[in-house]
């Protein structure tokens, strides 16, 4: 078989990485290796119509059959990823996941089935990853893009130049939900069809002055409601190498024809496909109807390919996640200098309770650097109560990168950083994360307070002793009777943390 290659980062012998993308239509995993030459192939692709989307209610919350045929899948995929180690692959979950209720259970019984952490990731970073999978190695023709993505429960557009996203939209449109909304009886009439298709051109109205002032040189249409659409229209001989305008109105004509979704039979679409392709046929003229599109090219490459390629980026330390914190913070005005000094105690102190509070060292250093960096963002909305502020922005934010759940994590160090310490606001978090992100917080806070002076080379030599539910910290010499404000203020933290039942003591 021709299997596609693209360049990837260089790697010293053979390595394999994974993508899982829990979509509300499909799941799939592709399993690619970064080879000496630069190059990377895929060697293994897997995918199951689960329709995640079809099996969520109206108060959110997933059914049970749709939850075992999720679980089903992931463990068939699970035996496939049971060798590669945790850095080699990353799995995320999108509309569906963002959208439902109370699925902390669900996401834990997922990763147990696949054995891997799951990120559930926000729209606008869908959209990023897939931006990144459709563009990358194209070169430098046609360098205004637009990329559309049509999944199960949403669609995301992105104009960009070159590899660069400018403008990045995730939509409540897809061909699941769609379908489920318009035609869930299976009926197909006209009217229903006119419906769908003006819904669609409404929930994009918000972007088409934005987007076509932008313009593009090409479009580029990923995911298999698109592809499935240009298969039909070139069985038909309607069009050969994209989707065309007057190809989309002969397809219409052609399911209304049909008239009901069972019936949907079309040479070149596939079996698992017809249950939702008039739901996303209706997607696509809207999209076409809001842009003003004559004619879109499809891609093979969409979301998993952007995962691949981001993957291997952060093994290599070049990380779109850190490049974003710095970015962040530049533009809420935090001190920079005194962040890094933040940065440098806390480090510190973490190095010396790592082990003993049994904390992963590789994420902890990342989290409280990013911390640092921008637990002063809240600032630039009032002094009073910044932390807090800070907390809100980093929840609602769109940072890229990030998954919506490291995002939590970020908001709950920087908004226990100062002040009474609200434990409630761990509850928030995974249960795994809760103790660590505690710890974390911890340290934010003990080195907030060192730094606070804001005193240039600041450099305190210090030694901390961990307990389970406390620590010691040693000062060396008369640092603390030359620092008398530092000294206050850990005398206030030692009771602000005794309230949550943390013994802190320091001499």
């Amino acid at each position: 078989k021709n299997v596609p290659t693209v360049v990837a980062a260089e790697s010293a012998s053979p390595l394999d990485v994974a993508a899982v993308d829990l979509g509300s239509n499909s799941f799939h995993m592709m399993v690619a290796r970064s080879t000496g030459d630069g190059e990377l192939q895929v060697v293994d692709r897997l995918r199951e119509p689960v329709r995640l989307a079809a099996g969520l209610d109206s108060e959110k919350r997933l059914a049970p059959d749709a939850q075992e045929r999720a679980l089903d899948c992931l463990r068939r995929f699970g035996q496939r990823l049971k060798n590669l180690p945790p850095e080699q692959v990353r799995a995320v979950g999108t509309n569906t996941l963002r959208e439902l209720k109370r699925g902390r259970e669900f996401v834990a019984a997922a990763e147990e089935a696949i054995g891997h952490s799951i990120e559930i990731i926000a729209g606008v970073e869908e959209a990023r990853l897939v931006y990144g999978g459709v563009t990358h190695g194209m070169g430098q023709e046609a360098p205004r893009r637009l990329v559309v993505d049509i999944g199960g429960g949403s669609t995301e557009l992105i104009i960009g130049k070159l590899g660069t996203p400018k403008l990045m939209e995730s939509v409540s449109l897809g061909c699941v939900v769609h379908t489920k909304r318009f035609f869930d009886d299976g009926k197909i009439t006209k009217k229903r069809f006119d419906a769908a298709r003006l819904a669609a051109r409404l929930e994009l109205e918000f972007l088409e002055r934005s987007y076509q002032k932008a313009g593009w040189d090409t479009v580029l249409g990923a995911s298999g409601s698109v592809r499935g659409i240009w298969r039909v229209m070139r069985a038909q001989g309607w069009s050969q190498d994209s989707v065309t305008r007057s190809g989309l109105d002969q397809t219409v004509e052609m399911v209304l024809k049909t008239g009901h979704v069972s019936k949907i039979n079309y040479e070149g679409l596939r079996e698992d496909r017809r249950p939702v392709f008039v739901g996303g046929l209706a997607v696509l003229c809207g999209i076409f109807d809001a842009l003003d599109l004559q004619e879109m090219h499809t891609s093979e490459r969409a979301l998993r390919e952007g995962l691949i390629y981001d993957l291997l980026g952060r093994m290599k330390n070049i990380d779109v996640r850190s490049e974003n914190v710095r970015g962040f913070a530049h533009r809420f005005g935090v001190d920079a200098e005194h962040a890094e000094d933040v940065e440098k105690i806390a480090l510190a102190a973490l190095a010396q309770v790592a082990d003993d509070w049994k904390l992963d060292l590789k994420h902890s250093k990342q989290l409280l650097s990013w911390a640092a960096h921008l637990h002063e963002i809240g600032l630039s909305v009032s002094h009073s109560s910044y932390h807090k502020h800070g907390d809100y922005l980093l929840r609602n934010a769109d940072l890229h990168g990030f998954s919506i759940t490291e995002q939590k994590l970020l908001a709950a160090l920087v908004r226990l950083h100062r002040g009474k310490f609200a434990a409630s606001v761990l509850e928030d978090l995974p249960r795994p994360w809760q103790e660590p992100v505690r710890k974390l917080a911890i340290i934010l806070r003990f080195a907030y307070l060192v730094q606070r002076s804001r005193t240039p080379d600041l450099s305190p030599s210090f030694k901390i002793k961990a307990a389970r539910r406390g620590m010691n910290v040693e000062f060396k010499g008369d640092w603390l009777d030359t620092h008398p404000l530092t000294n206050a203020d850990l005398e206030r933290e030692q009771k602000l943390l005794a309230a949550s039942g943390f013994k802190f003591n320091f001499e």
